[in-house]
C-alpha cells in the first residue's frame, strides 16, 4: 500500500473519532448544565439524580480519553460542592 492510502484511512478514522468525541462532549456539557441548574430549583432528589448522571457522564468521557482525568476530577469536585451546598441549605 502506498502512503497515500494510509493517509486517507487515517483521515477517515480521525473524522469518525472527532464526530464521536463531539457527541460525547456535548452530552457531557448538557448533563453538567442540567445538574447546575437543578441545584437552584426543585427538590433535593432531583439535584442528587442530576449530579449523579453528570458524574457518570464525566467518568465515561474520562475512560474513553475524551477529556483528561484531571479535568474530570475538577468537574466532579465542582458538582459535588454544589450538591453539598444545596443539601446543607435544604437540610
Amino acid at each position: 500500500m502506498s502512503s497515500k492510502n494510509r493517509g486517507n484511512r487515517a483521515v477517515r478514522a480521525a473524522e469518525r473519532k472527532r464526530l464521536r468525541n463531539r457527541l460525547v462532549r456535548r452530552s457531557l456539557k448538557t448533563h453538567i448544565i442540567k445538574a447546575r441548574r437543578s441545584a437552584g430549583g426543585a427538590g433535593e432528589e432531583s439535584v442528587h439524580d442530576q449530579t449523579m448522571t453528570a458524574v457518570s457522564s464525566i467518568d465515561k468521557a474520562v475512560s474513553k480519553g475524551i477529556i483528561h482525568k484531571n479535568k474530570g476530577a475538577r468537574l466532579k469536585s465542582s458538582l459535588m460542592k454544589n450538591l453539598d451546598k444545596e443539601q446543607k441549605a435544604t437540610g
